[in-house]
């Protein structure tokens, strides 16, 4: 056990359940429990657009809370997976849309919160291992945490009978997982390697373009929410897609495991920034095609696009706002976590706002797609010299 401690598999491990309780379950579980909300409390969409707002906007008072905080972040850490728990069992018990967003807030900062410190603590202990490659087992923690709320939550739904089983299952599965982090990223845990950590050096005029790349970064935020919070409501609509209701939020979890790995392959061979641009075209596709899709096939192949690309849209903007930092990297990866907190708070009230108006999602969804063609040109445009 002690020569698997040592290992870089081990943070990296410890990475991947964090954030596979606080973001694969705590932001996303909202999204196949959604339509058992709509359909047994009455919910529209806007006020669900809102609730899913509001998570966000903790997402992004969270992520300004972690650049402030000062250290500490192994003892941090399990606080914020603690009250991420606790909050996604309290939904069970709320019966009003205030309560659900109370509580969808403090969700949200809890997620931003062990995100940026799972994130700094596992990237700078890869760094200090000079095995950075294992970031891709840390991110890919969201996808098993959307696989895990895939399967929880239409079987806690048929035994429970009814949308509060769900939420009380998820609760119980980020618990579990949260406490297999805490272990992992103990303070004995990894013991420092010897010799001095290499870091990238960042650009000399690093302010502009980590601006520029962090705008990239809020884009990305707006445009891959519609899809991510709405695409089970999608298929639950139209009585020709409910059959892949279940199916679409699995098929988003298994696509997002293992997709993390070929994009960092390719942030290494084309460079991080032109990698997240080719990851937002494709990704822009896929939302567009779920707003437009007529039929089970082309939503699950939407279901696909976002699940391949999203995690590691994320995994790339956060190695590369590391490397772009000129000092605490936290702080670029809570910059960067803020800006993807308000775009993607923007998203859900816009569309829930416009699916009531128009009666569909294809005009969010086309939105949110041109969105995401907007990353990818800033981010392109926020490459060092020579890699424009």
């Amino acid at each position: 056990m002690r020569a698997f401690l040592r290992h870089p598999a081990a943070p990296a491990l410890g990475g991947f359940f964090a954030l596979a309780a606080a973001i694969g379950i705590g932001r996303f579980a909202y999204t196949p429990i959604l339509p058992y909300m709509v359909e047994e409390l009455g919910l529209d969409r806007s006020r669900a657009g809102l609730v899913a707002s509001a998570n966000f906007l903790g997402y992004f008072v969270g992520a300004l809370a972690a650049a402030a905080a000062p250290g500490g972040r192994r003892l941090r850490l399990p606080w914020a997976l603690a009250l991420n728990a606790l909050a996604i069992g309290a939904m069970a018990a709320a019966a009003s849309t205030p309560l659900f967003l109370i509580l969808r807030f403090a969700g949200g900062a809890a997620s931003a919160l062990a995100m940026v410190f799972a994130s700094a603590l596992v990237l700078d202990r890869l760094a200090a291992m000079r095995r950075p490659e294992w970031a891709a087992l840390l991110y890919a923690g969201v996808g098993g945490g959307i696989a895990v709320s895939a399967l929880a939550v239409p079987a806690a739904a048929l035994h429970g009978g009814d949308w509060r089983g769900p939420w009380l299952a998820c609760s119980a599965a980020a618990a579990v997982l949260a406490a297999a982090a805490v272990w992992l990223a103990r303070e004995d845990a990894h013991p420092p390697p010897r010799g001095p950590a290499r870091r990238a050096a960042p650009a000399a005029d690093g302010g502009p373009r980590l601006r520029r790349f962090v705008l990239a970064y809020g884009l990305f935020g707006f445009g891959y929410a519609v899809t991510a919070t709405f695409v089970s409501d999608m298929a639950r609509a139209d009585p020709a897609l409910r059959p892949a209701e279940n199916a679409v939020w699995l098929c988003v979890g298994l696509a997002a495991m293992p997709s993390v790995a070929p994009w960092i392959w390719a942030g290494r061979r084309w460079g991080d920034d032109r990698a997240f641009a080719a990851a937002c075209l494709v990704e822009a596709a896929g939302v567009a095609l779920g707003g437009l899709a007529g039929g089970a096939a082309s939503l699950l192949l939407a279901a696909g696009l976002l699940g391949g690309t999203f995690v590691g849209i994320t995994a790339l903007g956060l190695v590369n706002a590391r490397l772009l930092s000129p000092g605490d990297p936290r702080r670029a990866i809570a910059l960067a976590t803020a800006s993807f907190g308000l775009g993607q708070m923007a998203a859900p009230a816009c569309a829930g706002a416009l699916r009531d108006a128009l009666g569909g999602y294809a005009v969010p969804s086309l939105l949110a797609a041109a969105a995401l063609a907007a990353a990818a040109l800033l981010a392109v445009g926020a490459a060092p010299p020579g890699r424009a």
